[in-house]
């Protein structure tokens, strides 16, 4: 099973449309895979689910689960303040340690309103999974000014990004 994370909790985030069209993109290739939406994260989750209460939310155990039961993730992660999301990195906090997501791999997609495609968080979480024993595909799919090249209804208008998504589906599913 592969788990795709939506790595914001906005509400109809581009990521989400992203994390949609990989499921597509991994469903062509016959993989069974899943979509853990950090939208669907308890508001309160950082006090109510973390720290002494950790194992002690049911709706935050459950996205837990998904992250855990994955053979395999997928990491579409929105460029916020030069990093990625403060939700996604507690929600990684949040998981059980050591354990959770160690011995996986991973998959990282970049996404920026600016030219470098949300570099700087591609290599931050990158940091971040390996020292959780997260295995990271090297090839690693930026996309830049996505504002100008994502749809409402999910389509990209870019091939070239298309065709990085694709090619980087195929390495994942082979590593």
């Amino acid at each position: 099973m592969i788990t795709i994370i939506a790595g914001t909790n906005r509400p109809n985030s581009r990521a989400r449309r992203i994390a949609d069209l990989y499921l597509n993109l991994l469903a062509e290739q016959g993989a069974d895979a899943q979509i853990l939406d950090l939208v669907l994260l308890p508001l309160d989750f950082t006090t109510s689910a973390l720290y002494h209460n950790t194992g002690q939310h049911p709706d935050f155990n459950s996205l837990v689960a998904m992250a855990e039961a994955a053979d395999k993730l997928v990491f579409v992660v929105p460029e916020y303040n030069c990093s990625f999301p403060g939700v996604l990195k507690s929600f990684i906090d949040g998981l059980p340690y050591p354990g959770g997501i160690r011995g996986k791999k991973a998959a990282l997609v970049g996404l920026s309103s600016g030219a470098q495609g949300g570099i700087l968080p591609l290599n931050h979480l990158t940091d971040v999974l390996m020292y959780l024993g997260t295995a990271v595909l090297p090839q690693r799919v930026r996309l830049p000014f996505i504002d100008k090249h994502l749809t409402a209804e999910g389509t990209l208008t870019e091939p070239l990004y298309q065709q990085l998504l694709q090619e980087q589906v195929e390495q994942f599913l082979s590593f």
